[in-house]
């Protein structure tokens, strides 16, 4: 089960959060302030965090984490509603935000959404491809996919986000690297080359679609 950190200095949001978690089936971490809480940060797939704690705050810990490269979700408990306030955490990582005064319901269903958003899709199905993103492969009609690792990645890109019109240079970057030195033109030719081992094409395609003016689309079935 997911590990849910609690982070928060008063013990009656702890132990509310704590029996909904449990309730739903997660593991619970707890931590009352920021120097403990930086020690478990590491242990838990999503992060419950005060604005306002003793030690080090909630927005801190924030950026701390993802200085450090920790990427798991983490949602925010706050008093603040102010616009500027969420922008800043925002800024600082912060996936998601509840104001306080709340119903511990909303926690676990924000939390429920973050593991949803992140979870650790282990494969992508759409009729008959099936995408293997922890062991690198494909298949079609349950015969393997020869594909490089460029293709690979832009297919997972893609088929992770149906429906969404990546434009080319996004792709670009996602897939190639921010630092790569070619033009949106690859982008191309790596898709012509993806949609000819799918047996597509851009006339009819069966899984992607190309967006006029934008990029390309993976088909939502």
């Amino acid at each position: 089960m997911p590990n849910i950190l609690i982070v928060d200095d008063d013990p009656a949001i702890l132990e509310i959060l704590r029996a909904y978690l449990k309730a739903e089936g997660h593991t619970v971490l707890e931590a009352s302030d920021g120097y403990s809480a930086r020690e478990q940060l590491p242990r838990a797939d999503v992060a419950i965090l005060d604005w306002m704690l003793p030690g080090v705050s909630g927005v801190d810990l924030a950026r701390e984490a993802r200085a450090s490269g920790l990427t798991l979700p983490i949602l925010m408990l706050t008093a603040r509603g102010e616009e500027e306030d969420k922008l800043r955490g925002l800024d600082f990582g912060v996936d998601d935000y509840v104001v306080k005064p709340f119903s511990p319901r909303e926690v676990v269903a924000r939390v429920r959404a973050l593991l949803r958003r992140v979870g650790v899709q282990e494969e992508i199905a759409v009729g008959d491809l099936r995408i293997d993103l922890r062991g690198h492969a494909a298949s079609l009609n349950g015969e393997r996919l020869e594909l490089s690792k460029l293709e690979f990645d832009l297919l997972c890109a893609l088929a992770q986000h149906p429906g969404m019109a990546w434009p080319r240079e996004r792709l670009l970057e996602r897939v190639w690297g921010s630092d790569f030195p070619g033009t949106e033109r690859v982008v191309d030719v790596h898709i012509t080359g993806l949609r000819k081992k799918l047996g597509d094409t851009s006339g009819t395609p069966r899984f992607i679609e190309t967006v006029r003016g934008v990029g390309y689309r993976f088909r939502e079935e």
